[in-house]
């Protein structure tokens, strides 16, 4: 019995040598990797540099490119680019574009020293967000299209696991090579950060070369997105304009309009309670994240302290959390996990009020980055199963770019002040508040839980 459990378990874990599901491993590594070179790795570099932290606090509206995502990712979605969609194919066109530009503003970054020329600086993190942000709107749109639904759960694990690798490398490994280039906390040595992000823009190379080689899903044009074209234009056939106008019109409807008039359709009045609690699950954790860097720095936490307790064994303690959170959500249902994930990740943001008054603590940083990162993997794993539920498979990129940027809008605007906050009311104070902020959460999830279970057992489901 036991031999023929272990063969089982042996075939299971074949998946994992799909070709598609190694290719996501990349995939997931340059979707990982500028994320936190626009926001939290440089939010290091300009405190080091001297730049004050109201400024930095703004400077974290860059990461609101991810939250304006959902405006044009029907263009990713269906708009083909000249020559690159012929040779490469719609989604892959998309990723190569997104990466090669990636790439190129990171290169800006790094020949751009913040303490001289912030505008250029700025300018250069803004296009590698915005084209970080479309990257991660082809890459969804290809990882639910690339594979049989059975693979599915194969490809958001090696993508995730890239993506944690690259959060590393991003973090821990830019920290590392600026020290290792002879950085120091004491004295900004502009060229060391310079070789930093040089490395990183090299690193994109890894999601370029795996575009080139994958090959494009092939996926057949669905009955209801051609449905609802039809009907846009019966709708508009009486109209007095040309007839490639109302082509256009129709596409656009198809396109825009029909993903989001879908979700409305489907959920009716529990539509904006289900949109209110996407909008501020993670607000806890988003807006304490925007000064953990500079509360490192203000600590005299050094960058191999902080690239090792909180760039690399933070990232491992939140796979953890994402793997437990994994199976409370089987144990206990998504919804019990959410309200517990938001918990969590409410009350270790308090860890942080406690570490601000022991001032520099090693054994304290790594007991409270700990707590935080294995609490925010399970609120986020809970988090991606509840917002994977919510889409239809017809439209599953437009609305999970849709449900992904109204997750960020909102804890992104309110975290561009959080500078300007610890300047008034300090540290213990600022983390104090974003655990308060953890509260309106607990009642959405509570809402939202009644409504789901409510619909669960409407005679019309």
């Amino acid at each position: 019995m036991m031999p023929a459990t272990l063969s089982s378990w042996l075939h299971a874990f074949r998946i994992y040598t799909h070709p598609r599901v190694l290719g996501m491993l990349s995939l997931g590594f340059s979707a990982g990797l500028p994320l936190l070179l626009v926001m939290g790795t440089l939010s290091f570099w300009l405190r080091e540099a001297g730049i004050d932290r109201s400024t930095i606090g703004h400077l974290s509206w860059i990461g609101l490119a991810y939250g304006f995502k959902w405006m044009w990712s029907p263009l990713v979605d269906r708009l083909p680019l000249p020559l690159l969609t012929q040779w490469l194919g719609r989604r892959r066109a998309w990723l190569l574009l997104s990466q090669i530009v990636i790439a190129l503003a990171l290169i800006g970054i790094a020949l751009t020293d913040p303490l001289r020329n912030l505008s250029h600086t700025v300018f250069f993190a803004l296009a590698a967000a915005f084209a970080s942000a479309t990257q991660d709107i082809a890459l969804d749109a290809y990882r639910i299209e690339a594979v049989a639904p059975r693979l599915q759960g194969a490809m958001a694990a090696t993508y995730q696991a890239g993506y944690r690798l690259a959060m590393i490398l991003a973090s821990a490994g830019a920290l590392w090579i600026a020290a290792a280039a002879g950085s120091s906390a004491d004295i900004y040595d502009y060229a060391t950060w310079r070789i930093a992000y040089l490395s990183m823009a090299a690193c994109m190379s890894v999601g370029i070369i795996t575009t080139l080689i994958i090959r494009e899903p092939e996926v057949p044009f669905t009955r209801l997105i051609s449905e609802n074209e039809d009907r846009a234009r019966a709708a508009i056939a009486h109209w007095r304009i040309s007839a490639a106008l109302k082509q256009m019109l129709a596409w656009l409807y198809g396109a825009v309009i029909a993903p989001f008039r879908d979700f409305i359709v489907r959920y009716g009045g529990q539509a904006l309670l289900i949109l209110a609690l996407i909008a501020v699950y993670r607000i806890s954790d988003v807006v304490m994240g925007v000064m953990s860097n500079p509360f490192y720095v203000d600590m005299g936490y050094t960058k191999d302290e902080v690239a090792t307790v909180s760039k690399v064994y933070g990232v491992l303690m939140t796979i953890a959390g994402a793997a437990l959170g994994g199976v409370l959500t089987a144990k206990i249902g998504i919804m019990r996990t959410l309200f517990l994930g938001a918990i969590l990740s409410a009350t270790t943001n308090l860890l942080f009020v406690w570490l601000a008054a022991r001032g520099h603590d090693l054994t304290g940083l790594i007991f409270t980055v700990s707590a935080d990162n294995l609490s925010a993997g399970i609120a986020s794993s809970a988090f991606i199963a509840y917002l994977s539920g919510l889409t239809n498979s017809a439209y599953s990129a437009t609305q999970y770019a849709l449900f992904s940027s109204v997750m960020l809008l909102l804890p992104k605007f309110i975290a561009g002040f959080s500078g300007d906050f610890v300047d008034a009311y300090g540290y213990a104070s600022f983390f104090t508040g974003t655990a308060l902020l953890g509260l309106p959460v607990l009642v959405l999830v509570w809402l939202a839980g009644r409504a789901r279970f409510k619909r669960a057992e409407s005679p019309e489901n």
